[in-house]
């Protein structure tokens, strides 16, 4: 395998993991707030080998992927979420996979608000409804969104925390 390429795939999963980090810490603090309780869903991986003196050890995926946070806002509704980062210029439709897609439209279907959250370079930060990403050829002509196209589901932030929840209804 090409080094470069390596670099970048483990530089590209650090960013995302920092990301998710992020994220974690802005759900602690609405769960602080008791605004809501959503959780990062665990990945479902086998141990295939022990841990080596490194720490290491050799694991696969035992069930299909699913979106990265689930939870529950104050007013009982549940929410779910995938977290995507890239360091490029726009984020490609496909980066949610068809079978988070399948998870998104059965959640949604039972009133769950869904979202995609993006970060562009760890600078810029969005929450996109799940029906604007599942339709996003037909409302931006093409199957990736860039800043433009994010404009209007940007999220403020405030250090450490982005403000994920703000802005979102809550029923009466």
């Amino acid at each position: 395998m090409n080094p470069n390429r390596q670099l970048q795939g483990r530089q590209s999963r650090a960013l995302g993991e920092s990301f998710e980090q992020w994220i974690e810490a802005s759900l602690n603090y609405y769960e602080w707030q008791k605004i809501a309780c959503i959780s990062k869903t665990p990945e479902p991986v086998k141990i295939l080998s022990k841990v080596d003196h490194f720490g290491r050890f050799q694991a696969c995926f035992v069930k299909k992927a699913q979106p990265d946070f689930k939870g529950t806002l104050c007013d009982g509704t549940c929410i779910i979420f995938e977290a995507k980062h890239t360091e490029k210029d726009r984020i490609l439709q496909s980066a949610v996979t068809d079978e988070q897609a399948e998870i998104f439209d059965k959640y949604q279907l039972m009133g769950a608000k869904c979202f995609v959250m993006v970060s562009l370079g760890l600078q810029s930060f969005y929450r996109i409804p799940w029906a604007v990403w599942s339709d996003m050829k037909q409302i931006t002509g093409h199957k990736y969104m860039n800043a433009d196209d994010l404009a209007a589901y940007r999220l403020k932030s405030d250090g450490m925390i982005i403000k994920l929840l703000d802005g979102i209804e809550l029923r009466d």
